[in-house]
């Protein structure tokens, strides 16, 4: 099974400068809960933005086109093509991003984790259009306590 993972703004933004649009850590603490001991896919440009290098507790698989790259603790794959067959297919697999990985991979995907963030930010990373008419929404949670911008839990199926 293919997840994709992500928070999302109003305005599909997802990020700026290789981070993240704001930080919300309730949502951190259910991604790794989500996660842990699960295999997480990304790209390069996602991979750098990690502060502490793989997630631990996950296997990580990194996207890049540079064929000779190699990371420390991450099993490599060369194209998405590459990264599909090395999912482990008795379990979920997280696609955590970014833009270009998660475009690759919306048709492939089983499952959609969203975090909704009712704002709009300035950004110059965007989530592709949903067609929400392939998805039926199984579980749903606003959160507006103690939050500097409310946000929803979404989760979706084909």
């Amino acid at each position: 099974m293919i997840s994709i993972i992500v928070a999302i703004a109003e305005n599909n933004a997802i990020g700026k400068d290789n981070k993240l649009l704001c930080h919300i850590p309730g949502d951190l603490k259910r991604f790794k809960k989500l996660t842990t001991g699960k295999t997480v896919i990304m790209g390069l440009k996602t991979f750098k933005s990690l502060p502490n290098g793989p997630l631990p507790n996950r296997r990580n698989i990194v996207i890049t086109d540079k064929k000779n790259q190699k990371i420390d603790g991450c099993d490599m794959a060369y194209s998405i093509e590459e990264a599909v067959e090395m999912c482990n297919t008795d379990e979920e697999n997280f696609v955590i991003g970014g833009g270009s990985i998660y475009r690759q991979f919306l048709p492939l995907a089983d499952k959609l984790y969203i975090t909704k963030v009712h704002h709009n930010f300035d950004a110059d990373t965007f989530f592709p259009e949903i067609d929400y008419s392939k998805w039926k929404l199984i579980s749903s949670k606003k959160i507006t306590k103690d939050v500097k911008y409310p946000f929803s839990y979404l989760t979706f199926v084909k």
